[in-house]
């Protein structure tokens, strides 16, 4: 069991990622915009963290940067998890330091599997 928070401003897509995750046994937190979930993954220090990367008021990349900055949160993995469909995208989401990406639309269950490879692997094997 993890603990987990989304960041997404979608709600179906909240919905859809939070019952497949509890469903896995995980427990999981919504946040609907980037600088409210900065503050909760500051705060909580979450297993993992989904992102998306279009929110309001702090995008998920500018989050992620601020994560990665954050000697409490470098290690924590990321998964982006968004409806960037191009390649410099994909790029510039693991450059600042994402540790998966998939886009949109998904499955649920292939996001629970890439969920639990994340929680699995070190840091230094992730990226």
């Amino acid at each position: 069991m993890a603990r987990i928070i989304i960041a997404e401003d979608d709600d179906l897509v909240c919905e859809i990622v939070h019952d497949a995750l509890t469903k896995a046994g995980h427990i999981v937190g919504i946040l609907n915009n980037g600088a409210d979930a900065l503050r909760a993954i500051q705060l909580k220090n979450p297993d993992l963290v989904i992102l998306d990367c279009n929110m309001p008021d702090l995008n998920g990349m500018l989050v992620l940067r601020e994560m990665r900055k954050s000697p409490a949160l470098y290690d924590t993995p990321v998964l982006v998890l968004t409806g960037r469909q191009s390649e410099r995208d994909v790029d510039l989401a693991y450059y600042q330091g994402a540790d998966d990406y998939m886009k949109k639309p998904f499955d649920p269950d292939e996001l629970v599997f890439r969920v639990a490879d994340l929680l699995q692997k070190p840091r230094s094997k992730r990226s």
